[in-house]
């Protein structure tokens, strides 16, 4: 009996994984929670060759657009961020000044609304997502609130190398509390609790549980998938997450997450340029929502730096950069480098409607 559920479960899985053919996705997110209120969020990026990337601060106060026409959001924002930038025109991965994180990751399954005419919603470039998260909330259960009335539909764009721009959005707070947002099938979906820890790219967030689930009843130690796939990524995220050490020594949880995003990072030579879900790691980050404390290790670069919260002053006039698409090297606290910048303009979508 045992081995017929055991093949039953396994014909689910593989039926799961051969029905999303783009299971082999870039980039990996898991969240540390330990004690004494430590929460840590790390994330990979995985992209073709580049992405682009460099470091801002975006003081509070910014009028901002939604890069999506006439009907685009707009608003003001209310807190300043710490971001790290896709082509200098998306914001993946951040922290704002009251420890809210955002990732945003690859999503190939993406189906976003196409509204009718008489749809009163706004309308957002995907590119200016997460910043809008930042911008707004401090809590994952304030942004789950407001964010589940839709003030506006998310669309879609082409990214600066010619690639479909589809994501999903992971937030989580000093509390520990987590959520991801989807679109699938036109709707927007939203996953909402502490347990969920760990996201990658594909299948959609329901479908990588799922399979986590029949993973977790085989056991860690007995065997883990080990592909750069992002169902398999999942799998050894989750299962390295569940048993790093409890420990509220900074250097000590610090090192633990970074250890499972690497376990989950993709060497160079894995890719496919005409796929960007299949992907060599480019760069990692980490945020301490608790010491209010951003690292980020290029894979390029012989060490880690980091920006330290308390010497950024997020009531500035403008917003700054600190540049690391040409492989600038930077050591210990880097926040006194940020050198005054325009801010980046967020990919232009462009709204369809019935």
């Amino acid at each position: 009996m045992k081995q017929q559920l055991f093949v039953v479960n396994l014909i689910t899985i593989l039926t799961l994984v051969l029905l999303n053919p783009t299971v082999a996705m870039a980039c990996t997110r898991a969240v540390y929670l330990g004690p004494e209120n430590t929460v840590l969020t790390g994330r990979s990026m995985d992209w073709v060759k580049t992405a682009g990337s460099n470091l801002w601060v975006f003081p509070r106060g910014m009028q901002r657009d939604g890069a999506a026409g006439p009907n685009s959001m707009r608003w003001q924002s209310m807190y300043g961020s710490i971001v790290t930038s896709f082509f200098d025109a998306a914001s993946v991965d951040g922290i704002n000044e009251k420890g809210l994180v955002i990732n945003v990751l690859y999503l190939a399954e993406s189906i976003y609304p196409t509204p009718t005419k008489n749809d009163k919603r706004k309308a957002m470039s995907i590119a200016a997502w997460g910043q809008y998260v930042l911008d707004n909330f401090t809590t994952v259960n304030q942004a789950v609130t407001e964010l589940s009335k839709e003030p506006f539909y998310v669309i879609a764009v082409q990214t600066p190398d010619g690639y479909p721009g589809n994501g999903h959005l992971a937030i989580s707070d000093p509390s520990g509390d987590s959520a991801i947002f989807e679109y699938v099938d036109g709707k927007l979906i939203i996953h909402h609790d502490r347990k969920y820890q760990v996201m990658t790219n594909s299948p959609t967030f329901d479908q990588q549980l799922a399979i986590n689930s029949y993973w977790g009843s085989v056991g860690g130690e007995t065997f883990l998938p080990g592909t750069s796939r992002a169902a398999d990524r999942f799998v050894r995220a989750s299962y390295y997450t569940s048993n790093l050490p409890q420990t509220a020594d900074p250097v000590m949880s610090i090192a633990g997450v970074f250890s499972v995003i690497r376990n989950a990072s993709a060497p160079f030579g894995v890719g496919d340029a005409a796929k960007p879900n299949i992907s060599a790691t480019l760069w990692r980050s980490l945020a301490d929502q608790k010491a209010m404390v951003y690292y980020y290790e290029s894979t390029t670069s012989p060490n880690i730096f980091w920006i330290e919260a308390k010497d950024i002053d997020f009531g500035a006039k403008d917003s700054s950069k600190l540049a690391v698409d040409n492989g600038q090297i930077y050591t210990g606290n880097a926040a006194k480098q940020f050198a005054t910048a325009a801010p980046f303009k967020f990919l232009e979508a462009k709204p369809v409607t019935n």
